[in-house]
């Protein structure tokens, strides 16, 4: 029998687990200090524009246009384990460079969009890699545990990165506070080195090959029953919370509701605590209605709170309240998404295709933010903020239509589901099948 059939009583007694979520926590908690460097480099270092901003911001989903291809290559790589530990170690050498280049005076706004476009190539080959290597280190009967537990940790770092990311630029400015995500990525490069998992040797394939592979992933998306609905509710949903976005809202709380950033800042922490609320609760939810109703809660209580922030009135603790109310919601929501949905699709996934259908499935689902950010845009600049919060908040709820017809709402739990055939494209004249 394949090692990873059987759970361990806890995950926590797995010591592969355990150092692959050390490492994961840590690089989460970097993450969130980059993601508030970055923009006060740009802004305060090189007096960068809004739109140039936002230029910053798009580059970093750029690369998941890709990753219908890069799945298709990393599906062929020997070792997924080094792979990740190669795209850790990439990371932080780029992030390293800004520092450097700001010591020296030669620091650069085409330099940070450059950061910006590797960190993120690195972080979708790093996805792709990461969706066999689960696969590998965890019991199918703790895929939801397990998903859970790294939810959590990365909710963790939504409330105190922020906040530890401010005190470090406060004190060593932001290029220097770099620094700790790089050194974030190296510790998890350290973590993931002692782990060892048995991975059978990939097939070696030649640009064709990967065209084909690249096709085969989008084609069992398309086919599967539990992975089409799936997609095609994750991609709705990342529109419309993105035509909202947390710009648009923090920017209708400073203008509309007229509150301090100090009140904003708190309501975001409340809402960082439902989503770790969320992703610790949402294996007990499972267990008690059943992992497809958990994926058709998440898939409405996620966005819908988005309108509750549209009505705020009152006096300012009333204002901060709801938003803050409304974060906690949309917190608690994508976490019952994400991670009974994570854990429904990494049952169906066959293991020899979850490499090109990560990347596939990233191209669509990630590649559509960008677009529903200028969609956004264009709404806000048109209707105004209030209404442009109601509709993304009523079109992300109108997700749920795309789960209603599929078997999703009816899987209890994923014992007994098994992965799908997987979809193979004929051979071409003179190859072999």
């Amino acid at each position: 029998m394949r090692r990873g059939l059987l759970a361990p009583t806890s995950l926590w007694r797995d010591r592969r687990f355990a150092r692959c979520w050390a490492g994961s926590a840590v690089s989460q908690f970097g993450d969130r200090i980059s993601e508030l460097a970055l923009p006060l480099i740009a802004v305060g270092v090189l007096d960068a524009s809004a739109g140039q901003v936002a230029w910053l911001t798009a580059l970093v989903w750029t690369p998941n246009l890709l990753a219908l291809v890069l799945g298709a290559w990393v599906e062929h790589r020997p070792g997924k384990r080094r792979l990740l530990i190669g795209t850790d170690l990439v990371r932080a050498g780029v992030l390293l460079t800004v520092p450097v280049a700001y010591a020296w005076g030669a620091l650069t706004l085409g330099q940070l969009y450059a950061v910006a476009l590797l960190t993120g190539l690195a972080s979708v080959v790093a996805a792709c890699a990461w969706a066999p290597f689960f696969a590998l280190l965890v019991p199918r009967a703790a895929y939801v545990e397990a998903n859970s537990k790294l939810s959590a940790a990365r909710s963790a770092s939504f409330v105190a990165g922020p906040a530890v990311g401010g005190g470090l630029v406060q004190a060593l400015t932001a290029p220097v506070a770099l620094v700790a995500d790089a050194l974030s990525f190296v510790a998890s490069a350290l973590l993931l080195r002692r782990v060892t998992v048995d991975e059978p040797p990939p097939t070696t394939a030649d640009r064709t090959a990967l065209m084909r592979d690249a096709r085969e992933g989008v084609a069992h998306i398309f086919r599967d029953p539990v992975l089409r609905p799936g997609l095609a509710c994750t991609t709705t949903l990342n529109f419309f919370t993105f035509v909202s976005g947390t710009g648009l809202i923090v920017l209708f709380a400073d203008r509309d509701l007229e509150l301090s950033p100090a009140a904003i800042g708190l309501a975001m922490g409340i809402g960082a605590s439902g989503s770790l609320l969320g992703a610790l609760a949402a294996p007990w939810l499972a267990r008690r209605i059943g992992v497809g109703r958990g994926i058709a809660v998440g898939a409405v209580l996620f966005p819908a709170p988005i309108a509750l922030i549209a009505t705020a009135d009152g006096p300012a603790w009333a204002r901060a309240g709801i938003l803050g109310a409304a974060y906690f919601l949309v917190g608690l929501g994508v976490m019952l998404f994400d991670v009974n949905l994570n854990s429904l699709q990494t049952a169906v996934i066959p293991d020899a295709l979850r490499s090109r259908v990560a990347g596939a499935y990233s191209t669509v689902n990630y590649g559509v933010r960008p677009l529903g950010a200028v969609v956004g845009g264009v709404l806000a600049t048109g209707i105004g903020l209030r209404a442009t919060l109601v509709t993304a908040a009523i079109g992300g709820a109108l997700s749920l239509l795309w789960l209603l017809p599929s078997p999703i709402p009816g899987i209890r739990s994923l014992e007994g589901i098994e992965p799908s055939e997987p979809t193979r494209s004929p051979p071409r004249v003179g190859q072999h099948p």
